[in-house]
């Protein structure tokens, strides 16, 4: 009896997922010698990352304190970026309905979703900067690059969201509504949309946050918005006006998280 309490431990413990301390040492070796390879690849030039660092404490010092003077440049700026985010969000919800429909394999025909799914998956591999820098040369600087960018943008992660919610919905209610002979519409509308309706307006208001934020990203590279006026205002080294642009934005995104939360828990 004591030899068999014996062979096994007191305390459980969770199983490692190397198997082995011998795993686990090889595995963190190998991240050490990763990264010795990347930085010496890399030429990271020490003596020039301290001849940097008196420059930026130069550049903190002019931005305080900071400038809010033009505050209607600054306005204007900023009311362009809440605009574009808010229209971008809006065309990309209603062009991600008919790519998540598309994108979903229970709904759509297989060569339907085939094709859908390579669009999303094409779609997502670039970041909107990029796709803001191909908007800004078919269409030039300004808000119109910025609103295409971000309503393709939006409409291929909602597409995508809203695809994989129809996915994953109970299968029940919508072989009941064919069950009574119903057309594609009528199954859509009286079955698939009271299960993921709910859950697509939660992500439709965390991608209006996101917007939010890219709005400012997005003007660096001419696409329209308050991050067009950052960059200007960073290449004439006008830094006190630059730091009142960065705290508006910091500002602004602060309330696109708290009335996305707000609305979040509203839908609960």
């Amino acid at each position: 009896m004591t030899t068999a309490a014996a062979s096994y431990p007191s305390r459980w413990r969770a199983p490692s997922i190397f198997g082995s301390p011998g795993r686990r040492l090889v595995f963190w070796a190998l991240v050490c010698v990763y990264l010795v390879w990347s930085l010496s690849t890399l030429n990271v030039d020490m003596a020039r990352i301290l001849a940097g660092l008196p420059r930026a404490w130069t550049i903190l010092a002019r931005m305080v304190p900071p400038d809010f003077g033009r505050w209607e440049l600054l306005l204007t700026g900023m009311v362009e970026s809440v605009q574009i985010a808010i229209a971008a969000t809006i065309i990309g919800a209603v062009l991600s309905i008919p790519i998540g429909i598309a994108a979903a394999a229970n709904l759509s025909p297989r060569p339907l979703y085939l094709l859908a799914r390579a669009f999303i998956v094409t779609g997502r591999t670039f970041h909107e900067v990029i796709i803001a820098i191909f908007f800004v040369k078919l269409f030039g600087f300004g808000p119109v690059a910025g609103l295409l960018t971000l309503a393709f943008s939006s409409a291929i992660f909602l597409g995508k969201m809203l695809a994989e919610d129809i996915e994953n919905m109970k299968p029940g209610p919508v072989e009941a509504i064919r069950a009574t002979g119903a057309s594609f519409g009528q199954t859509f509308f009286y079955a698939v949309v009271p299960q993921v309706l709910v859950k697509t307006l939660g992500v439709l208001i965390y991608r209006l946050d996101s917007n939010l934020r890219h709005s400012t990203v997005i003007g660096i590279v001419g696409a329209g918005g308050i991050g067009q006026t950052l960059s200007a205002s960073f290449s004439r080294y006008d830094f006190d006006f630059a730091s009142a642009i960065l705290l508006t934005i910091a500002a602004m995104v602060a309330f696109g998280e708290w009335f996305s939360d707000w609305a979040r828990r509203r839908l609960r």
